[in-house]
């Protein structure tokens, strides 16, 4: 029994690092990946499981942070705006999530990741200025729509369990013009604010599985730190394709496991 626990254990902590391995080059929080295995491998409820996604995606996406602003790719002006715009519907969306039953959450869950891989999959190429290029002081974006997509953000983390930045990382890239890898690295300075008061309401609603949480969100650490040593290694458009195909099949996997 013992070892069996310890097996157990181990296979958590694997299971986090390759998710923060993942998830921070593709500039998510591993919430995609995470809340299906819950369902449909552990079959815990859907509170369970967002509450324990949502608080690895938090440890996920602040290991990554880290190495991010070391490497000076956060764009604070962004990061700081958008941030706040995703409170409001972070607290809101972990008491909502209340209302998830099983059979809801995976097909609502389900459908939203195969549409935002079609929608990044199928999306023309667009050239971006390269990283070394990118000016802050120069470059400009729409502030406003940049809020909004933002206050959405948070809202889709909370009751998701995810990190948002299956949604967040494409609309600043298509929509607001931001360099790939400036994208990917304040999506997850965003991901670390908005998660951790999701996380805060999630666990005041005792929706969090503290030892999971804590034994993946561990790997998870981990696994952002390489993420991110990775992620300047790698070309964007790979990024983007590793991070549509992954959406996609996963979605469909949980749509049709009902």
């Amino acid at each position: 029994m013992l070892e069996e626990m310890q097996l157990l254990s181990i296979s958590y902590v694997i299971l986090g690092f390759a998710v923060g391995t993942f998830g921070t080059l593709v500039g998510i929080g591993g919430g995609v990946i995470l809340v299906p295995i819950f369902l449909l491998i552990m079959h815990w409820t859907p509170q369970y499981a967002i509450g324990t996604s949502l608080t690895i995606v938090f440890l996920n996406a602040l290991s990554g942070s880290v190495a991010y602003i070391k490497q000076k790719k956060v764009y604070y002006d962004a990061a700081i705006r958008f941030s706040l715009a995703t409170l409001p519907g972070a607290v809101a969306g972990s008491y909502l999530a209340m209302y998830f039953t099983g059979y809801t959450f995976r097909i609502a869950f389900g459908i939203l990741l195969m549409v935002m891989a079609l929608l990044m999959y199928f999306r023309p190429a667009k050239k971006n200025e390269p990283d070394e290029d990118f000016n802050k002081n120069t470059f400009t974006y729409n502030r406003t729509l940049g809020v909004i997509l933002s206050a959405f953000v948070g809202f889709i983390s909370s009751i998701l369990g995810i990190g948002g930045g299956i949604i967040h990382v494409p609309a600043m890239i298509f929509l607001l013009a931001f360099p790939t890898h400036i994208a990917t690295a304040t999506s997850h300075f965003v991901l670390a604010i908005s998660s951790f008061f999701g996380v805060v309401s999630h666990l005041a609603l005792h929706n969090v599985l503290l030892k999971e949480a804590l034994l993946i969100g561990g790997g998870a650490v981990a696994g952002a730190q390489f993420g991110a040593y990775l992620s300047v290694k790698a070309k964007s458009q790979l990024i983007l394709t590793l991070l549509s195909l992954a959406l996609f099949f996963l979605g469909l996997r949980l749509s049709l496991a009902v």
